[in-house]
């Protein structure tokens, strides 16, 4: 058993690698421009944002965390939605360029979380990012690369199934094994949602403190 699942995910890395090269290189460009979005602020925008960031430290200083569970649920629902909505335009032809721009503007998203407290609070800022970003994201940002590598791989399959008169590869299999990777990502989800609840909070207290 673990030797065939071995070999799919070979497989299945040598078929899509060019896919998960650009997938990578999307995600890392989204991360630079969120990066560059912050530089990009009004002075302003800035103020009001740092102003919202101390007052919340502040209070997490003081003890007053948001409910665990609360932030568990919140998170998981976030992340299940986020991935299960990329998973689903993977069934769709129409959708395929919305993958991409969803990926992207993950990558806007970290950056700019991390490029902002960098920004403003310096070495504070990063270990406040390391902190509140870097756990959750070390399972998460993989899972989003993985999904939306597959997505746009079954999406191309049935592109081609569509475009070829001759049509001997069936989908069904494949769409089995497309389906049990997004029953896979909701582990993945459900331990990222364990480090944004549990951890993180955890983490950020003590640099506060």
């Amino acid at each position: 058993m673990s030797k065939t699942l071995k070999s799919r995910i070979l497989s299945h890395l040598q078929e899509n690698i060019s896919l998960y090269i650009f997938s990578i290189a999307l995600f890392l460009t989204g991360i630079i421009f969120g990066a560059i979005i912050v530089n990009s602020l009004p002075a302003s925008a800035k103020t009001n944002l740092l102003t919202y960031l101390n007052t919340f430290f502040n209070e997490m200083g003081k003890g007053n965390l948001v409910d665990p569970s609360s932030l568990f649920n919140e998170s998981f629902t976030h992340g299940f939605q986020y991935l299960g909505f990329i998973w689903l335009l993977g069934l769709s032809i129409i959708g395929l360029p919305l993958i991409f721009v969803l990926l992207f503007l993950k990558g806007i998203v970290v950056g700019f979380t991390v490029g902002f407290l960098v920004n403003q609070m310096g070495w504070h800022g990063f270990w406040m990012a390391l902190a509140s970003v870097f756990p959750q994201n070390l399972v998460l940002v993989p899972a989003f690369i993985i999904v939306s590598t597959a997505a746009v791989s079954f999406s191309l399959k049935m592109i081609r199934q569509l475009l070829m008169k001759n049509r001997k590869t069936p989908l069904f299999p494949q769409f089995g094994r497309y389906g049990l990777l997004m029953v896979g990502m909701i582990g993945v989800i459900v331990v990222s949602s364990l480090f944004e609840a549990y951890i993180s909070p955890v983490l950020m207290k003590g640099i506060i403190q």
